[in-house]
């Protein structure tokens, strides 16, 4: 019998120029991932532009202003497997403008990769995007110290940086930090270890991406299943049937089992489980399936199924951090529609309470507006109950997002703590 391979989602992160794109086309190519169609049109592009070597960075950098200025503006995902794993690229902007997106692919991410030149050190937009990683309860992070050719493969260069990042992520909630010394343009530790660097002793990216853990990273413990969608079915065959679609953010269902809807605390039990490939006695996160209820209750899109003795917490008040994303400015007492799973509740943000500083993390209290890119901590004053975990305990249930009511645009993101 073939074991299924588990996957890995991970995103790049770090400042502009760092070499994002480079080092995962360079991941790619070594594990001769990428049709030779594309390499023949990248080897095409490379020349009309007048270099000697294939331009890597083409690979990933897909969109035709990026390709034209050299930059990554959008977030690219990429797909790939080896012979132990297989694996979902986000590669985001590094561009401070574009740090919107980084947070939007980090936000499904296992791991996060954060380049660092290896002749600039950590600068902000580095400490910025491992926040964010932070803020997501990213569990591994791998930082690349790119560029070591141009450093002369430096050891002393690279424990420097280590030293420097250490000091910084020591404030930070993240379980697992590694350090590899990398150059992408060359492909240097990626794939392959390096002769130019016989003083790394530690193990290449591809090899620490393979060994990643996270099995243990899924909640099965708490059951929590936003209402996608009610099926109601009356005709041929299939009389007065009725299921909610949806999926399972954590836990886990069997047929049989009691729940409770919220709001309204109303109860039932489980009378079949609907999956992907017919009937089934048990389901878990992150399967999407529908529930058949033994009772006719009124449920509909928004609302929650949990188990009665494993609630998830009402609340009308909310302390959150966020990363504000919009250029458009923050107005004290304006209101806003707050979208948590598939429940959408009219919202004000009463108050920044502070801002965190990008360079020290010490937190501004004096500041009371928010700019773009902004993180901070805020209150919010909501129109009706929503249901919550803390973030770092079940990640749908403890995020939601900020939206304006006439534009419908995304203004932030917040994480419940």
């Amino acid at each position: 019998m073939t074991q299924t391979k588990d996957i890995l989602r991970f995103t790049t992160a770090g400042s502009v120029d760092d070499g994002k794109s480079t080092l995962i086309g360079r991941l790619l190519y070594d594990c001769k991932q990428i049709p030779q169609d594309q390499i023949d049109l990248v080897q095409r592009i490379s020349k009309r532009k007048g270099l000697s070597e294939i331009d890597l960075s083409l690979f990933t950098d897909g969109l035709k202003d990026e390709r034209a200025q050299g930059i990554t503006i959008d977030v690219a995902y990429r797909y790939f497997t080896t012979e132990n794993r297989k694996f979902i690229i986000a590669d985001t902007p590094g561009h401070l403008q574009y740090t919107r997106n980084m947070v939007t692919g980090a936000s499904t991410a296992n791991a996060a990769i954060i380049l660092i030149d290896a002749r600039k050190g950590v600068v902000e937009q580095t400490r910025r995007h491992s926040f964010i990683a932070s803020l997501l309860q990213i569990q591994h992070l791998i930082v690349c110290v790119n560029k070591m050719d141009l450093v002369n493969n430096s050891k002393e260069a690279f424990e420097q940086i280590v030293s420097s990042f250490q000091d910084f992520s020591a404030k930070l909630a993240i379980v697992d930090v590694q350090f590899i010394p990398v150059s992408a343009l060359n492909g240097d530790n990626i794939v392959h270890r390096s002769e130019k660097m016989d003083w790394y002793q530690g193990a290449t990216l591809l090899h620490t991406l393979e060994n990643l853990s996270v099995a243990n990273e899924i909640n099965l413990i708490d059951f929590r299943f936003p209402v996608q969608h009610p099926i109601r079915v009356d005709q041929g065959s299939v009389q007065d049937y009725r299921a909610y679609a949806g999926k399972i953010e954590s836990g886990i269902v069997r047929v049989g089992d009691e729940i409770m809807v919220l709001p309204g605390q109303q109860l039932s039990n489980i009378k079949s489980i609907m999956g992907m490939n017919g009937p089934q006695m048990e389901a878990f996160a992150p399967q999407s399936i529908s529930l058949e209820l033994t009772d006719e209750l009124d449920i509909s899109r928004g609302n929650l199924l949990v188990k009665p003795n494993n609630q998830a917490e009402e609340v009308r008040q909310l302390s959150a951090t966020i990363c504000w994303m919009s250029s458009q400015a923050y107005i004290p007492g304006r209101k806003y529609i707050l979208r948590h799973t598939t429940n959408e509740v009219k919202a004000m943000l009463k108050s920044v309470l502070y801002v965190y500083d990008m360079e020290t993390l010490v937190r501004d209290e004096e500041r009371s507006e928010l700019r773009t890119n902004d993180i901070a901590r805020v209150e919010l004053q909501l129109a009706g109950p929503i249901y919550v975990d803390a973030y770092r305990k079940n990640k749908a249930t403890g995020s939601f997002i900020l939206i304006d009511e006439q534009s419908n645009q995304t203004l932030a993101v917040g994480m419940i703590s």
